[in-house]
């Protein structure tokens, strides 16, 4: 058995920066959003498979460090 171990970096291409009054804030684009909100489903369904429970943990990590980043950004006003 193989085992796939998921990278946080490699969703990188998939983010992108958005501008929101005086703030640059870091986001998802539109697919791994989308991608989030059905793996998301998924689970509360329990039906994710290995992969893709894998799939999840990276974009949860990526998407904490990008709230903590976002949160620091508005903190130095």
């Amino acid at each position: 058995m193989t085992t796939v171990i998921a990278k946080p970096s490699s969703l990188l291409s998939n983010i992108r920066v958005e501008k929101v009054d005086n703030f640059h804030f870091f986001k998802f684009d539109d697919k791994i959003q989308t991608r989030m909100e059905e793996l998301l489903e998924r689970k509360k369904a329990d039906l994710l498979t290995p992969e893709e429970i894998l799939e999840l943990e990276a974009i949860g990590e990526l998407d904490r460090i990008f709230t903590h980043v976002n949160a620091m950004l508005v903190a130095q006003v």
